[in-house]
């Protein structure tokens, strides 16, 4: 959704949920101009991507440690925390990327219930 600006420009209505938290942990949110090309949304974007490159690099080193018999509990419990860290990473990032998905006309209530004439 986009509203006009007092100056003119187009403003998004539907907060960006940023890739990282605010300084109390809660969730950081950027509404911006209609093009979505501010300093903040590039950085944001390319925080996403690095996050995302993380999260692979970490599954390569999971599976590593994992086939690995001589890892021990340390190792193990060190890379769980990692996973953790990269999982939540990219559920905030899809959550993020799910809200600025443009509605469709099919979609509605009808849609989410899975009920099937």
């Amino acid at each position: 959704m986009r509203a006009a600006r007092d100056g003119g420009g187009q403003v998004s209505t539907q907060p960006r949920l940023l890739p990282w938290p605010g300084l109390a942990g809660q969730p950081c949110y950027l509404v911006s101009d209609a093009d979505g090309e501010g300093y903040l949304s590039r950085l944001a974007d390319e925080m996403e991507a690095i996050q995302l490159q993380m999260g692979a690099e970490i599954i390569g080193h999971a599976r590593l440690l994992l086939g690995d018999r001589k890892a021990d509990v340390r190792e193990l419990r060190y890379l769980s925390g990692r996973l953790i860290e990269a999982l939540q990473d990219a559920l905030r990032i899809a959550e993020s990327r799910g809200r600025r998905l443009p509605m469709s006309d099919d979609d509605g209530p009808d849609q989410s219930s899975g009920a099937r004439e």
